[in-house]
């Protein structure tokens, strides 16, 4: 081992002393509940240390110093996909993800990155998501690669498989990008159709509101045909999950006081969020800023306002929804469910649309296997994880896969294309459902 090595090991101890929580390393108590809950566990035929309980053994064992903060030690916790599924289920309460995440962060703090990696890191979580003007030149640059007929040669030629056959399956799940002119014309205000029912402030995102725009219109849509008047903060910025989770916990913080200045000010019920793990860290705030006196009560005030959109559509109505026969089933966020606990308002708004027969998923509440960038990191482990779930999607004989975040969104869509049924099968975002039914229904109506 190097002087170097050594000294990195030693710093990491030292953080993990002084920074973990070691009340919530005690709470847990060994009992096993968590592991049915989760997928690496499950995936791995059983392997302790790719547990919940095994994961916090391993970090309790590194705050008392009988362990090294070895590669296979950073190697577990990387293939956490931090789900947190293990939370609902624990009877003691064990706020895993929170243990996860400040591990996580002690670890990239002391890591020493080749230049590639530093340099690809530092560009994509200082310079690009946390800088909305640049996340829509990123998005002007794809619309441009998919109209101007690039995209059409790169795969008529196979270039798209230089960056590996899985990352060539995703280039072609990618949704159509708005163009330019449609990604500066964004509202600050929507009024309701009807008589208010609820003053409520839309979190707009950063990839929801440039490559997933279109969900981000249905969403207003829906909150207008609702009777909620919407405000858009002009000045809110990247939720700061993908930093939260990646090591990045000070970035993470610094985007959250933006956030929090942007949205304190106004008059209104709720703050609204259309992706399962961006309102998983907005309703976190206050966990993410509890040692920032000046900001601890502030961040409060913020996270008890935020509802998933689901939650709210179904406590106000939304007006008669119709599709096309079909069966429907619906394939948990993570986050949604787990941090926000938001799992029956999706289902019940599924099941109220006419033509909709709803199907419930075997282990629906289990991980896809997107987490972020999961799937590009832990491949192999990702794939698994969704072959099985499509298997499970294969026997609800469903033709439309619906979930609630984008990166769910985008996974369920990589099944489909490996198993090359995209001709009888799509996913979409349950927003753009709704607003698909709302419409469709509307039509009707005007028709007879």
């Amino acid at each position: 081992m190097t002087v170097m090595n050594r000294k990195r090991k030693k710093q990491i101890v030292n953080d993990f002393q002084t920074k973990m929580d070691y009340d919530e390393l005690l709470n847990c108590m060994r009992c096993g509940f968590c592991l049915p809950s989760c997928p690496t566990y499950i995936e791995t035929d059983g392997n302790e240390a790719a547990s919940p309980r095994g994961r916090i053994a391993l970090m309790k064992a590194v705050v008392d110093g009988k362990m090294e903060p070895d590669k296979d030690f950073e190697d577990q916790l990387s293939l956490c996909l931090g789900c947190r599924a293990c939370e609902p289920a624990c009877p003691s309460g064990v706020k895993y993800g929170h243990l996860l995440e400040e591990a996580r962060d002690i670890l990239e703090s002391k890591k020493k990155h080749s230049p590639p990696v530093k340099l690809l890191r530092r560009v994509v979580f200082d310079q690009l998501f946390p800088h909305q003007n640049r996340m829509r030149k990123l998005s002007g640059l794809m619309w441009f690669y998919q109209k101007s007929g690039i995209q059409k040669v790169a795969r008529a030629t196979n270039m798209t498989k230089i960056a590996g056959k899985n990352m060539s399956t995703m280039e072609k799940v990618l949704p159509p990008i708005p163009s330019p002119a449609r990604l500066k014309n964004r509202p600050s205000f929507v009024k309701a159709e009807g008589a208010v029912k609820k003053k409520v402030a839309f979190f707009s995102g950063c990839l929801m509101d440039t490559m997933f725009m279109q969900t981000n219109d249905a969403t207003l849509y829906l909150l207008k045909k609702a009777n909620c008047e919407v405000v858009i903060p002009q000045t809110q910025n990247c939720c700061g999950a993908l930093h939260a989770h990646s090591g990045e916990k000070d970035t993470a913080k610094e985007l959250a006081k933006k956030n929090i200045e942007a949205f304190e000010d106004g008059e209104f019920d709720y703050i609204i969020s259309n992706a399962g793990g961006c309102g998983a860290l907005l309703v976190e705030y206050d966990h993410l800023l509890k040692d920032e006196s000046e900001w601890k009560e502030r961040a409060q005030a913020f996270s008890n306002k935020v509802r998933d959109i689901t939650e709210i559509l179904y406590e106000v109505g939304l007006p008669d929804m119709e599709l096309n026969s079909q069966i429907v089933t619906y394939q948990d966020s993570c986050h949604l469910r787990n941090v926000m606990r938001t799992a029956a308002a999706p289902r019940k708004l599924l099941q109220l649309i006419k033509g909709v027969s709803y199907m419930e998923m075997k282990d629906a509440d289990q991980c896809c296997g997107s987490a972020g960038t999961y799937n590009i990191i832990e491949q192999e482990m990702s794939m698994q994880i969704l072959d099985h779930k499509m298997r499970n999607v294969e026997s609800t004989k469903a033709a439309t896969i619906v979930t609630a975040n984008p990166g769910c969104l985008l996974q369920m869509k990589l099944g489909i294309e490996r198993e090359g049924k995209k001709d009888n099968m799509r996913a979409v975002h349950i927003v753009d459902l709704l607003a698909e039914a709302v419409r469709k229904k509307e039509e009707e109506k005007q028709t007879v």
